[in-house]
This record gives structure tokens, sequence and C-alpha cells, in this order.
């Protein structure tokens, strides 16, 4: 029989617990945890989960975690791999409600995140409400940094919540983008609530929320139809290529929450793209500034969606490398506006046997009470699919 429980807020002592400890054959908990037994085993995750999964139906075995199990624990993972009548949970005071009670904030106004020992930032769950609390490490306030660095400092608050529990805790605001943050030993456990004081802008967005160069910006109709043909889902990682005034990535960011990286060369549409990132409040993304075709190397992370908008001839002849980028199933999509472009990227794909279909739109648009006709450009979309290896 397994017993999971955890330790509540404070140092790391079996003293919160609401449980006696020796009625259990083996206590399992981390290795900084104070406390001393002969019955006591101080194992990583990893050595926990093996020992519990032999051991739990031939003794009692307590599983203390530090907090709430039902918060970020890797009690919880260890639990769904047991018989149901095996496992029972005890349940702490866990980092959110220690906060969020002090701060008097409820908790319906407020997404977690962990990037304690991870760096992926769900972006669902990133200042898409009042308050976003951050699982924190030691690498955590870079890493946000990072996610934040086109963002206006006025754009968001940020409070630590440093040691809690403990009798020098610490819970004030920090300017994060200085080096208020600085003052801390990062090694003791801490979260971050960061209060958004923007109010986000609609998904959809006019062409003229953008700033941009004369021509430089894919229309909005564009967009639609593009991000539509891309299949997006959240958190995936976008490549926009050639992308002009940012409009694609920063539209596929709010409508998707993917994370994004721009590539451009051109430096007047790079500073747009800069502006154009800060007014729509874009988190964790990235520009790549000069030619793309030498700067898809640079990148490790591997793309799960590409969009070439832009780039010229060097960019098509890098099309079977990008999608040799591609992840499995991921999906590249090409525009081309001319003839000329479609014919030099269906000749490079089919050289290498890349399978592909072409996707021609012509749209026509009315002014006034539709007396007046105003055509708009042809417009052809090249739709790639990586075929996973198994299909």
């Amino acid at each position: 029989m397994l017993t999971i429980t955890g330790n509540g807020m404070g140092d790391y002592t079996f003293e919160n617990l609401t449980l006696d400890t020796q009625a259990f054959d083996t206590i399992i908990c981390d290795k900084n945890f104070k406390e001393q037994g002969d019955n006591i085993l101080k194992l990583g995750y990893k050595e926990a989960k093996a020992y519990i999964l032999t051991h739990y139906d031939q003794e009692s075995i307590l599983y203390v975690v530090t907090g709430s199990p039902l918060f970020y624990s890797a009690g919880i993972l260890i639990a769904k791999q047991l018989p149901r009548d095996q496992v029972k949970l005890i349940n702490n005071t866990s980092s959110k409600s220690y906060l969020l009670e002090r701060l008097l904030i409820a908790e319906t106004k407020v997404n977690s995140i962990s990037l304690h020992g991870r760096s992926h930032i769900d972006l669902n769950h990133f200042l898409t409400s009042t308050y976003t609390l951050v699982l924190c490490d030691l690498f955590t306030i870079d890493r946000i940094k990072e996610a934040l660095k086109y963002l206006s400092p006025q754009a968001i608050e940020v409070t630590i919540g440093y040691k809690l529990g403990y009798e020098d805790e610490v819970i004030e605001q920090i300017d994060i983008f200085g080096h208020a943050h600085k003052a801390f030993n990062l090694t003791f456990p801490y979260v971050l609530l960061i209060k958004r004081l923007f109010k986000p802008k609609s998904p959809i967005s006019e062409d003229n929320e953008f700033e941009t160069e004369r021509g430089m910006i894919t229309k909005q109709y564009k967009r639609h139809l593009s991000l539509q043909n891309l299949d997006l889902e959240p958190n995936m990682i976008l490549w926009d290529i050639g992308a002009g005034s940012g409009s694609c990535a920063i539209e596929a960011y709010k409508r998707y929450r993917v994370k994004t990286l721009l590539f451009e060369k051109q430096p007047q549409r790079n500073a747009f793209i800069k502006k154009n990132l800060t007014s729509h409040h874009v988190c964790d993304t990235d520009l790549l500034e000069g030619d793309a075709e030498e700067l898809f190397e640079r990148v490790e992370q591997t793309p799960d969606r590409i969009f070439v908008g832009g780039g010229g001839a060097k960019v098509i002849a890098k099309l079977p490398y990008l999608y040799k980028r591609l992840a499995e199933d991921g999906v590249m999509l090409i525009n081309a506006i001319t003839l000329k472009n479609l014919t030099q990227m269906i000749t490079v794909l089919n050289e290498v046997k890349i399978e592909y279909k072409v996707i021609s739109l012509s749209l026509t648009t009315y002014k006034g009470k539709l007396d007046l006709i105003e055509p708009e450009r042809q417009l052809f979309q090249i739709k790639v699919i990586k075929k996973s290896v198994d299909s």
C-alpha cells in the first residue's frame, strides 16, 4: 500500500505532516529532507519510482513530497501507475495556495505552469489569465526574461514568493527585467507570480494594427487562409521565413498560442517586427536577423510548422533542407505570388521527390455599395506534409 503526502510549506522536514510516520514500513523522501532513520530512504524520482513499483504490494510505504502532492508532484505520476485501491493521498498546503492566501488573490484568476527542471513554457497557460504562477528553479528567471524580451516592462508586474513557510520568507515585487533577483539565493525554493497589466488584443488583427513597409504585409484574408492551412495547435514551433512585418507569426501566436521564430533580412522590416511583437504582447518568440538560409542551422529546435512567405531564390533552393528539419507529420506551407516563383518551387521539390499539393487562391474585394471591384493578386500555396516513418 502506498500513501502519498506533502510536507506543506517551510523547511525540508516532516514537522507539517498530519499522520503517524511510525505506522509505515518504509518512508521515501527527497534527498534534501533532514530526517534520518533506518526505514527512511532518500531517493531521486527515478529511484523512488522503481522502489515503489516493486514493493507497493509487499509493504506499507509513505512517500513524502514537497508542498502538495496535487501541485506539480512526482507522486501523482507514480500513483497513476498503481491500482487505485493501493494508493492513498493526503493533501497539504501548496506554494500556490500559500502565496495566494497571503496576497488575497482568488485561484480562479490564476493559471499555473512549472519551469522546475524544465525549460518549455506552456503558452496555453502563460499570461492568458490575470495572473500566472510559475514554479521555479535556479534557471527560471533567465528563462522568463528570455520569453518576455519583447514585452514592455510596464506590461507586467512580478512578485516573488521566496522560501515560503520559512522564518525568513520573502513575498515582494521585483523588477525581473533588472537585477533585483540577484539578491536571492535561487537554489532555495521560490515561485513567481506574474500579473498581466495589459489588455490582450483580438486574436484576429486588422492590417492597420501592424507597422510595416508599404506592401510588406500578408493581407488579412491571406493570413487567415495561410494559418488555416498550417493546421496549428498550441505550443507548436512555427518558423516564419521572410517574415516582413511579422503579421503571420504574430497572429499565429495570438490565435493558436504557438512558439514562433521569425526570419527576416531587411533591417527596416526587423525594426517594424520588433515594434509589432511589443504592441501585440507576443511572448516566447525570437527574431533572427539576416539571410534566412544562413541562419537555419543555428536553430536547434525542430519546427512543427514552417511558413515560407518570402526569402527569394536562395530560400527556395533550401526547401529540401527545410523539409528535412521539419518534424514528422509536420506541415510546410509555401506562398508564391507569381507563376515564376511557383515553377521554381515545384521544380526544386520534384527534383528531390517531395510530395506536395498546390492550392490556387483568387479573391476579389468590393468597395462602397458593391459597385467598385478591387481585384487582388492571385496567390498560390504549396502545402507539404512530412509523412512519418511508419505511414
